[in-house]
């Protein structure tokens, strides 16, 4: 026991860091879930995908700021639950100024530039009044920035958060559902059935992930849907690897032999007492999943082969950025790769320190 001791004060900070990073691995994707859900409510510009395109805006350093003048447009209210989804109707015109000045019935205005040619414009105050606008002036702060077609980075890279989870739970649910349909009767059943399992495993298992990946989704198409399938399609074999491995040690266990003694139907063997006895394993590797799914998604989006634009998935704003790493606005590809290497770390230190808790033999 003094000696225990002893080797946790000599080791302190290196063992307060192991019992800390599954803490810390959870709160991040928890915040990270909580930002893909609530998006629209908390992203500056909360328009569907944050395609406000302007290009006088464009590759702006973070921190930037501008004045807007906002124009009313007819605005249809959304359901909370359409909002949540989808994101508001554009309810302003928004106008990037340089310069104003008034007078008692109009407002002039210059266009923002990056060159010295400056357009006059001119409002008329009483069309302001008849929509029953205050305040039509409006500073907005870019805190990381602005893309290559001035639409805000943070905003994106948010929204993007909401498109990489969700290619992973997706993903993960379908190679669930396969592998462990695989699994559990190659498991159970032996003889044919299993050979020919191991045969089809063995054949998924020789081809190239990404290439796999690829293929699968030229063949399907771009979208939503046609990404998950495809990437779920080629991580089902490592589940089903795993689930037939934990069937053939737990179908010999004398409880197991009990029930089948007693004439219970195969189907509520395997889903009653079989299928709860490895949940744990199946939990592990569906998590390690979880994050090869958000690299597979990031992967292909940045190949061009992901979601049609403009939809802000993180490998695509790397993809239309990463050459200004060597000019003059970096932080438009760094900020999304930081964002990818956070939340896969966070899920593979989570899933390891599950793997440890749930090891029998520690």
């Amino acid at each position: 026991m003094r000696l225990k001791y002893k080797f946790l004060f000599k080791n302190f900070p290196g063992v307060f860091l192991i019992k800390l990073v599954p803490a810390i691995s959870f709160s991040i994707i928890f915040f990270y879930s909580f930002l893909a859900i609530f998006a629209y409510y908390i992203i500056p510009q909360n328009t569907s995908m944050s395609n406000e395109i302007e290009l006088s805006l464009a590759n702006k350093p973070p921190g930037f700021n501008i004045d807007y003048i906002y124009l009313y447009n007819q605005n249809i209210e959304k359901s909370f639950f359409d909002k949540l989804i989808n994101g508001e109707n554009p309810k302003y015109k928004k106008i990037p100024i340089s310069k104003i000045e008034e007078s008692y019935t109009r407002i002039y205005y210059y266009d923002y530039s990056d060159t010295n040619f400056l357009n006059k414009k001119k409002i008329e105050k009483k069309d302001l009044k008849l929509n029953n606008q205050k305040n039509y002036i409006h500073k907005q702060t870019f805190f990381l920035g602005t893309d290559k077609f001035g639409r805000d980075l943070l905003s994106r890279i948010i929204l993007g958060s909401r498109l990489s989870l969700s290619a992973g739970f997706f993903s993960v649910v379908i190679s669930l559902f396969i592998g462990l349909f695989f699994g559990l009767v190659a498991g159970y059943y032996g003889g044919k059935i299993d050979l020919l399992t191991q045969w089809l495993i063995n054949v998924v298992w020789s081809i190239p992930t990404l290439l796999l990946v690829i293929s699968i989704s030229l063949v399907l198409g771009k979208g939503y849907w046609q990404l998950f399938l495809s990437i779920g399609l080629t991580m089902w074999v490592e589940v089903a690897r795993v689930t037939r491995g934990e069937v053939l040690k737990i179908k010999e266990k004398t409880f197991i032999i009990a029930i089948q003694s007693l004439g219970f139907s195969d189907f509520r063997i395997i889903i009653k007492h079989i299928l709860p006895n490895i949940f744990n394993p199946i939990l592990i590797i569906s998590i390690a999943n979880f994050a090869t799914a958000i690299l597979l998604e990031s992967g292909l989006s940045f190949l061009g082969l992901g979601l049609p634009p403009p939809s802000p998935s993180w490998g695509t704003i790397i993809k239309n950025h990463y050459l200004y790493l060597l000019i003059d606005n970096p932080f438009s590809a760094i900020f999304p790769g930081l964002c990818i290497v956070l939340i896969v770390i966070s899920f593979m230190s989570l899933g390891n320190y599950l793997r440890d808790f749930f090891d029998v033999k520690k």
